[in-house]
């Protein structure tokens, strides 16, 4: 059975980023009836916050996202030390007692010598005496992961044929002195342990998946099928993180992006395939790691602010009523949907056809016009019909037509330039606030 797992930090707010990464893990386990788990990295003590890892898991469900099983690492040390004993056993974990400023000084002593700045493994010539003698001096040992000497390669789910020269790679810290293990290290562990097939995550790693499979085979096991997604850009090519702050999950639902609207732009951010709104499951049926490019794909807000003014519209009264507000009904929402960006423009529009507005200034003419419109008014009970029959009056009386006819009186009633149709929201005005508006409006000029 497929089973994917999406492992953030709990250090910070989910973004657009981390979230893509979770949608495709989603939508994948989704299209092949497979698993998904939600792990919390967090053995990193200092920065991880419980705070973080409850607003990720109510980030993720406010996408819609659900996991059939979460767990967080710092439960599993006595895993990571079993396995840490096993790569012991056999060689490929070992001790080193370097300060970080000598490792400085032989990294810029081989890029001065024209070399590549990669760890020349000198504590592997330590011998036990010399070891002993550094721990009574009080030296504490960290452990690196000792890589095999030759080019790791596989077919990856996004990019193609892809490898890494594990030559190249200086053998990496994966338990610090103070015994902490490393993210490099225990998520080879626990996909092994709770039998993860499928790694989908950003391209960013690349080399990460490279030690990781040599760390795979070291433990016994193969390597997960390898997917990794290009990281996104801004609207304009440059890198995201500079405005990351701007675009967490949390800030843009403060700025009225409706969830649906989100997932449905990213699932399809970088693919062949136009968003358009529809459910995570209308998405995973359709969804294929082959149709993402190799290309970075471009974070473009006017895109998912199009994509939210889409949604908007084809979102039933029952999704939205406990967001408008009190009082509003469905033939209301039913009204407005259609020319809203953001729901908590709704609020505007309430108060038009229920509360009061501002009343606009026009000109002598425009007020006129609103004069002779005031006793052509239908009688009540209106309908959709009622501003077409009104309309056609006012035009015969006063001989305007199109914008000299309409702006006016949509000025007069609403306060706005433009907005829904009036044929809908004149009924829900009513004859005494419609009449009330007009006389205020072209009475302000002449008083």
């Amino acid at each position: 059975m497929v089973h994917v797992r999406f492992a953030p930090s709990p250090t910070g707010y989910l973004h657009v980023g981390n979230a893509r990464i979770a949608v495709a893990n989603a939508l994948f386990a989704l299209r092949y009836s497979g698993k998904f788990t939600l792990r919390l990295d967090d053995t990193d003590l200092e920065r991880s916050r419980d705070e973080y890892a409850e607003a990720i898991a109510q980030d993720l469900r406010w996408m819609g996202i659900e996991w059939a099983d979460t767990f967080r690492q710092r439960d599993n040390m006595d895993r990571y030390e079993a396995a840490a004993d096993a790569l012991k056993a056999s060689g490929r974990l070992y001790p080193c007692f370097e300060s970080e400023e000598e490792l400085r000084y032989k990294r810029e002593l081989r890029l001065k010598q024209g070399r590549a700045p990669v760890y020349d493994r000198a504590m592997l010539k330590m011998t036990p005496e010399q070891r002993a003698q550094a721990e009574a001096n009080g030296k504490r040992p960290y452990w690196r992961f000792l890589l095999s000497d030759r080019t790791v390669g596989w077919r990856d789910g996004v990019l193609g044929p892809r490898q890494v020269k594990l030559q190249a790679i200086s053998d990496p810290v994966v338990i610090r002195a103070d015994g902490t293990p490393l993210y490099t290290f225990t998520s080879v562990v626990d996909d092994i342990a709770t039998g993860v097939t499928h790694i989908i995550r950003g391209e960013d790693h690349i080399s990460n998946s490279g030690v990781q499979t040599d760390l795979f085979e070291a433990l016994g096991k193969a390597a997960p099928a390898l997917a990794h997604l290009p990281l996104l850009t801004d609207a304009d090519g440059g890198k995201l993180s500079k405005r990351i702050d701007s675009l967490t999950l949390r800030s843009l639902a403060r700025d009225g992006i409706e969830p649906v609207a989100l997932v449905s732009y990213l699932a399809r951010l970088g693919s062949s395939r136009d968003p358009q709104p529809l459910t995570l499951a209308e998405l995973a049926q359709e969804f294929d790691l082959d149709a993402f490019s190799a290309s970075s794909a471009r974070f473009d807000g006017s895109q998912l602010a199009a994509l939210n003014r889409r949604t908007l519209q084809t979102m039933p009264f029952s999704a939205v009523q406990d967001r408008l507000p009190q009082g509003a009904t469905e033939a209301f929402w039913e009204a407005v949907r259609g020319n809203l960006d953001m729901l908590a423009e709704a609020r505007l529009w309430w108060d038009v056809v229920a509360g009061s507005i501002v009343p606009p200034v026009l000109t002598d003419e425009d007020n006129a016009l609103l004069k002779q419109a005031l006793p052509l008014l239908p009688q009540e009970p209106w309908d959709t019909t009622t501003w077409s029959v009104w309309t056609r009056a006012v035009k015969e009386a006063s001989g305007r037509s199109g914008r000299a006819l309409f702006r006016p009186l949509r000025l007069a009633l609403t306060g706005e330039e433009h907005g829904p149709e009036l044929a809908a929201l004149l009924p829900l005005m009513g004859a005494e606030r419609v009449r009330t508006r007009l006389t205020l409006t072209s009475g302000a000029m002449a008083g």
